[in-house]
This record gives C-alpha cells, structure tokens and sequence, in this order.
C-alpha cells in the first residue's frame, strides 16, 4: 500500500510516487477537506430535519477527494459516485444543484460538459461502461499521447476521464465489462475504487477473499492500492495514473484503502454490522488529523489559522443550509422529456397525460378540515 504521509503526521517520500506540493496546496487541500465534512453534517442535518429525501454521508473518505482533485488536469471528466460530493462541489457543481438531486427535486440539474462532472449513478456501477465510453471518445478525438507543457498535471491537449466507484461495485457485471473494454481498447481512464470497508452492510472480505486493487491485474490493467486517509499518496498516486492515461499508456486500476465513519445513507443504521472498537480504530487515522498534524509540526499553521478556518466552516455551513431555499421546484413534464434525446411517441403521450393530471388536480379546491378531525379535499 503506497502511503506518504504516516497517521502520526510524518512524511516519507515514496520511490515510486515522487511528488512536491507547496504548504499553500497543502492548506487549500486541509481546507476543503474541513468544508467537505461540513457539508456532509449539513447534509445530514437537512435529511434529519425532512429537507432531503436521502443524504450519503463521506465522513471519513475527505482524503479521496481531496487528493484526487489535485490530479484532475483542466480538460478531465469526471465521473464520480453519489458520495463525492466535496469533489462535485469543488468541479463547479453548486450547492443548491448537490442538495436538489437528494431533495428529490432533479435528476442532474447541473450542467456536466461546463463542469466537467457527470452526472450521480444511483444505480450501482452503472456509470463505468459510461466512463470507458467517454474515455474512449477522448482517444478518437486524438486528445491524448501529446507533449506535455504544463508540468506533470495536465496539458494543454489531453485529457482523460477519472472514474469513481465503490467496492461492492467490483460484483456487478458492468464494472467487470467496463474493464475489458478498457483494457483491450487501451483507454485514457483512471478507476478509483473506494474501498472503505462496506458494501452497504456487508463487509469487503465477504464479497472478496484477495485485496481488490489484484483484480485488476487479471484484466491486463496496471493496478496500485493507495492510503486512501493519506491526502499526499492520493495526490501522488492518482497523478502519476491520470499522466498515464493522458500520455496514452493506458487505463489505471487505483484501490484507495479508507473507511466510511458514518452509514450507507441516511436509512442505514452501520451500529447492526460494525463494533464500537472498529469506529474506533478508524477514527486514530482521520485525514483530517493526519494532515493538520503534519501542518502544525511543520510550522505551516497555528491555532490561529485553525481557529480562522473553524469560522469559515460555520459560515459555510450557513450557506449549505440557505441553499435549500434556493432549489426551484420540479417541472415534471420537462423531466419525462430528458429521457430521450427525441422524444418517443410514449413519451409524449406520458407528458400529455401528466400535463392534463396537473392540470385537473390544480382544479381540486384547497384542502379543508372536516368535523371529524380528518383533513379532505
């Protein structure tokens, strides 16, 4: 397992993942990590008071994300999992867009080609064979193999595509699919496996009996297994494989090892399949602490600079709570029409159908109370 920086704070630099990061990168990265957490308590907070319909918590997983927006290069697409959503935030996605897709208020209202951010698949894996595709329409477009000029993290002509997914997505047959075709058509695409431990309520091992980043070998991809609570190997790891793939050397099978603190989602209780003494063996290694820790010692912040940045956060999560009042409602005959491309006659007759119900149902008069105690129309 490739891994930088220790839990304790102390940096060893790997042979094989060289990499330099300024203290202002450094902070920066701190700091999105603190907000990402903050947004997923917000989240939380919202789903518990009736806001959203569902909320997946990312506590624990801050890292990941972090460290993978340090490799994403300015013509990258990204696809991620329902739980990167620190990640979709800092790509452009804005805070009324994430809260409106778990309000239940849109499919995807933000726009994924200005952002570069594809859209949740809430059905497991099935973003994968999406990803590949992209990724393979990357290389017919000739935007890969070029000279870099730009340093190691991006150029000016490539691109790649950065795909997330779980570990219990590794059992569907897409994901296995998606491997093929991107090893046998040699595509710019890096596959960021978060393993944190759970498949919703089975553990890894179950579905499992070799370390995950292994599979990946037998599909002819090259494969790494990284600290994903290690900002620095992230950043190091995921930019050594998204240089791959822009250099058109082919696909990278990237296994970041972490751990989900909270539930699946909102309706998850983790207390029935998870002990105490495992929460707290986790929790010795947070990101968080791990790279304040290196920050303090290394004299690049003082408690006066976290004092500042706890501010920012509870400003921030001022703006997380007002953004629910920002989310329009849905127009639901406009959603059965982004279904298809060109609407199919069904379709139609689906949008004539729900227009007239609309329609009569604006008609009914207000709800009332009867004398029994009972609301009617």
């Amino acid at each position: 397992m490739v891994q930088i920086l220790t839990p304790q704070g102390l940096w060893h630099d790997h042979p094989d993942y060289p990499i330099e990061l300024s203290p202002d990168q450094l902070r920066d990265a701190l700091e999105k990590m603190v907000m990402a957490r903050r947004l997923d308590l917000e989240g939380t907070n919202l789903q518990r008071h009736g806001e959203l319909a569902l909320w997946p918590p990312l506590r624990g997983q801050e890292a990941t994300q972090a460290g993978a927006y340090l490799a994403v290069g300015h013509l990258d697409q990204i696809f991620p999992t329902y739980r990167e959503q620190g990640l979709v935030h800092w790509m452009g996605v804005s805070l009324p867009e994430i809260l409106a897709t778990w309000r239940a208020s849109a499919i995807c209202p933000w726009d994924t080609v200005a952002t570069r951010c594809s859209a949740y698949p809430v059905m497991i894996g099935s973003s994968a064979l999406h990803g590949v595709g992209y990724a393979m329409g990357i290389q017919r477009d000739g935007m890969t193999g070029h000279v870099e000029t730009s340093g190691d993290l991006d150029t000016s002509q490539d691109a790649a595509v950065m795909l997330f997914h779980g570990d219990g997505s590794m059992s569907q047959g897409d994901v296995n699919e998606a491997y093929v075709f991107a090893a046998a058509n040699n595509a710019p695409i890096v596959f960021c496996c978060i393993n944190n431990q759970y498949a919703i309520s089975e553990p890894t091992s179950l579905i499992a009996r070799a370390p995950l980043f292994s599979r990946a070998a037998g599909f002819g991809i090259r494969s790494v297994q990284v600290d994903g609570n290690d900002i620095v190997a992230m950043a190091a790891v995921m930019r050594e494989a998204m240089r791959r793939a822009r250099a058109g050397e082919g696909p990278t099978f990237v296994e970041a090892f972490t751990y989900r603190m909270g539930a699946h989602t909102t309706t998850d209780d983790p207390t029935r399949y998870r002990t105490r003494a495992e929460e707290e063996h986790w929790a010795a290694l947070d990101p968080i602490s791990r790279l304040q820790s290196y920050l303090l010692d290394a004299g690049e912040i003082d408690r006066g600079w976290l004092a500042a940045l706890d501010q920012r956060a509870e400003a921030f999560g001022a703006e997380v709570r007002a953004a629910i009042g920002q989310i329009p409602e849905p127009d639901l005959v406009a959603e059965l029409g982004n279904v298809y491309v060109d609407p199919t006659p069904e379709i139609l007759a689906q949008q004539q159908e729900l227009t007239e119900w609309l329609a009569a149902d604006s008609d009914l008069p207000e709800a009332s109370a009867s004398t029994d105690g009972e609301t009617r129309r």
